[in-house]
């Protein structure tokens, strides 16, 4: 790895993600954020004075003093992170593309375009041969897919490929910090609990089944499996906790699972990427565990806290599943897909 960092810029900057990419590139070993990018009303600023900075650090000096560009493809960094609002992320992201820019983003608007990887690294880095297959004269588009389908199918994979997964049901109990900034009111969500989060439910009952699909070409085959998903607004600010129940092909014991997540290492604990968790998945055999005050920020906030599993009366099993939405969720997953595109030589600056 050359020891000269890769200039990036962030796409959203002053947004919520946008924050968290700012944050998370603050002396990565191989990126360095050189631009900065937001909406009109923020272009021309300092970026100290147009964001409202939320992070619990306080904003690195490098990136305090840009100067806040215009979300448009006369960057000069070819690397592009985008935590744009997907009210505006798709012709953005696909104008960075067409010029030639490597767009790796948090949005769900090229999420299932059938030339586009849903990039969970530990999961699908086969997918990024679709890259091939994008009409975007030298450039591309890679997503990650949503927070809480990130946690979801990092505890699913290893299950999948030792015993084979035929359904699926998860109900979630979502952080505040995935509705962005100002976000969730205060009067609706103190005393109570929101049992609706819009597209969220889609999101997750599709998205795994091309996550978990089959390289085919230029498009991926989907998993056949059946996947419910019930989402639901918490009073936390940061992580979702997942109830899942999961029946398998073949049968298998407690024991058994909890080996195989204890095992389970993909491509970025291989390669060492500088994001990657050290384990994908950490069991907590406490009964009260996983919790998202205590678990979020497991192995960097890029790992998933499991725990309380147990034989399940309709299903097969049933475990409690904690990530962190914002980093793994969000912007750490982003740039782990980045890490991986540049050990692979899929990017070249």
């Amino acid at each position: 790895m050359s020891k000269e960092k890769i200039p990036v810029a962030v796409l959203g900057a002053t947004g919520s993600v946008g924050q968290r990419f700012i944050q998370l590139l603050d002396n990565h070993p191989w990126f360095e954020v050189k631009e900065v990018a937001a909406s009109e009303k923020s272009s021309g600023k300092i970026y100290k004075d147009a964001v409202n900075w939320v992070q619990s650090t306080p904003i690195p000096a490098d990136a305090a003093n840009l100067v806040v560009k215009n979300c448009e493809p006369n960057l000069e960094c070819k690397l592009i992170f985008s935590g744009l609002d997907s009210s505006v992320a798709g012709e953005i992201e696909t104008a960075f593309a067409s010029k030639g820019y490597y767009v790796v983003s948090n949005s769900k608007n090229h999420r299932m375009d059938d030339d586009v990887p849903l990039l969970v690294p530990e999961i699908n880095p086969d997918h990024l041969d679709l890259i091939k297959h994008q009409n975007y004269d030298g450039g591309c588009i890679v997503t990650n897919p949503n927070c809480s389908t990130i946690g979801l199918v990092l505890a699913l994979k290893p299950l999948h490929d030792a015993f084979g997964l035929d359904t699926v049901n998860a109900v979630t109990m979502q952080g505040l910090s995935g509705a962005g900034y100002p976000g969730v009111s205060s009067l609706d969500i103190v005393d109570n609990v929101i049992p609706f989060i819009g597209g969220e439910e889609a999101k997750m009952e599709l998205e795994p089944k091309k996550i978990l699909g089959m390289l085919n070409g230029n498009s991926i085959n989907f998993l056949d499996i059946k996947i419910s998903a019930q989402c639901n607004r918490v009073a936390v600010i940061d992580g979702h906790t997942e109830c899942v129940q999961i029946k398998l092909k073949k049968k298998t014991s407690v024991e058994e699972i909890k080996e195989v997540w204890n095992n389970f290492k993909g491509e970025p604990q291989k390669l060492k990427l500088p994001s990657a968790p050290e384990k994908p998945v950490h069991y907590f055999e406490e009964l009260k565990y996983p919790q998202p005050r205590i678990h979020r920020n497991i192995d960097k906030g890029m790992a998933v806290a499991a725990g309380r599993l147990r034989e399940d009366n309709l299903f097969d099993y049933k475990f409690v599943i904690t990530s962190h939405n914002t980093i793994r969720g969000a912007a750490g997953g982003a740039i782990l897909c980045a890490e991986l595109m540049k050990a692979k030589g899929t990017i070249k600056v």
